[in-house]
């Protein structure tokens, strides 16, 4: 019974909290759990903080911002080369009607 009421207060403090850095312990937890591999949740854990020191965000969100800056960048050359692509096209022919 008395480990009912810990799991219990322990899961509470979880999704209670709404703290990010509960559930950042979460994720290496469930792979220690589920695989009971401990040195790859160990190496999942510094990987996670290492990339949160050395850019200051969590490693989900820098993926997504570099995703995002990526895919603007995308979006920006194929509209820029269709720009020009329509600018030649419009300067052709005013240049065969003369």
């Amino acid at each position: 019974m008395k480990n009912l009421k810990l799991s219990f207060i322990f899961l509470s403090f979880i999704f209670v909290s709404g703290c990010f850095q509960t559930t950042a312990l979460l994720g290496p937890s469930m792979t220690a759990v589920t695989t009971g591999n401990i040195l790859q949740a160990g190496f999942q854990y510094g990987a996670n903080t290492a990339i949160k020191n050395k850019t200051g965000e969590y490693p989900l969100t820098h993926i997504k911002k570099k995703v995002e800056k990526k895919n603007n960048l995308q979006n920006f050359h194929v509209e820029l080369k269709n720009f020009i692509e329509n600018k030649i096209e419009a300067t052709k022919k005013k240049l065969s009607l003369n």
